[in-house]
């Protein structure tokens, strides 16, 4: 198998392997579009089962990036990069001033930034090396809370479009995964009186949220066929597949996760259901909407600016519902037609 006849290649117009033999980086970059400007997109650190495995992971993320900046309004294209490595390795120095290096070769076509197991202070080391990184401290920072902020808005929206009402209150809400940015979802959704059901493989985690928030902890396996409204995916992709789409008891699938569709054909499924599902790349881009404010950061100005997310969800629920269509491809559509006429301008 090539990368060019990959299934989730999708005409990236660079994509590049690097390895750095004294630090040990082993890293794969890919930018998919750039109509609309450079490409920006975190970096994800994860031990992958095999190469493959990440160049799929890569590459996709890399696609969702482009329709998530586009529908996002922002001036950027798609890109990402994964580093194939334990998240929880502590020497870390070397591998991101390596990291950095290997993003200063593309000479700006590529800005990193935090994803999965990558932090600011990672960030903050690969910037010694290059300037082409954002999230930095002192500057947009964490995009974690942002991205939750978006994602309880998607959330507010899906169940307004379903149910017509404005409060979450007493709605039941499964997390899937409460990291740095599920932990702040959480937070939210406790805040407005959701009834909270999560999981994760870190124990401390679930610790935090069920003292903090009350929430009541499953086992990873059982999160799916909860007995809730919505169904929040907010840990690695492809939760939404063959195996785990009979279990699922919610109406509504909405989280932060990338890449929450196994394959294209789950969101017609979905929609048979009659599950409403918020597109991933829609609902979680209040993180890179607070990055882009990052050379003249207003934290005002970006809060304002993720709060959009819940009209675009209305907009995409609505159209969808008009054309009897998924919204997943009703979303695609409208990123497509803004990416292709950029290109056009």
């Amino acid at each position: 198998m090539t990368v060019f006849n990959h299934v989730s290649f999708d005409d990236h117009e660079n994509v590049v392997f690097c390895h750095d033999k004294q630090s040990g980086l082993k890293a794969i970059i890919a930018v998919h579009n750039t109509n609309l400007g450079p490409a920006v997109g975190g970096c994800r650190m994860w031990n992958y089962n095999s190469d493959d495995e990440a160049i799929n992971d890569v590459l996709r993320l890399s696609r969702g990036m482009t329709y998530k900046n586009a529908l996002a309004g922002l001036t950027m294209g798609g890109g990402k990069a994964v580093i194939i490595a334990d998240p929880k390795t502590t020497d870390r120095e070397a591998l991101f001033l390596a990291f950095g290096r290997a993003i200063n070769k593309l000479g700006g076509t590529y800005y990193s930034a935090e994803d999965v197991g990558v932090s600011t202070s990672d960030i903050m080391i690969a910037n010694r090396e290059t300037p082409y990184v954002a999230g930095l401290e002192g500057k947009s920072g964490d995009p974690s809370p942002y991205t939750a902020l978006g994602t309880y808005l998607g959330i507010k929206a899906a169940v307004k479009h379903q149910r017509g009402v404005d409060s979450l209150k007493g709605l039941k809400i499964s997390v899937q995964g409460v990291g740095h940015v599920g932990y702040y979802l959480c937070k939210h959704l406790h805040e407005e009186g959701a009834e909270l059901i999560v999981t994760d493989i870190h124990q401390a985690s679930l610790d935090k949220v069920a003292t903090e928030f009350g929430a009541k902890i499953v086992a990873p396996e059982d999160i799916y066929a909860q007995e809730v409204d919505v169904y929040a995916p907010c840990a690695l992709g492809a939760t939404i597949n063959d195996t785990t789409i009979p279990l699922l008891k919610a109406s509504i699938v909405a989280g932060c996760a990338n890449n929450q569709l196994a394959e294209v054909r789950h969101g017609e499924k979905l929609k048979q259901m009659g599950v409403l599902y918020a597109p991933d790349y829609v609902i979680n881009a209040g993180g890179i909407i607070n990055v882009s404010f990052e050379s003249d950061y207003d934290a005002a100005k970006s809060t304002a600016k993720v709060e959009k997310i819940y009209d675009t969800l209305l907009q995409i629920f609505s159209k969808a519902d008009e054309e009897n269509r998924t919204t997943a491809d009703v979303a695609d559509e409208m990123a497509k037609h803004i990416i292709d006429a950029a290109a056009k301008s």
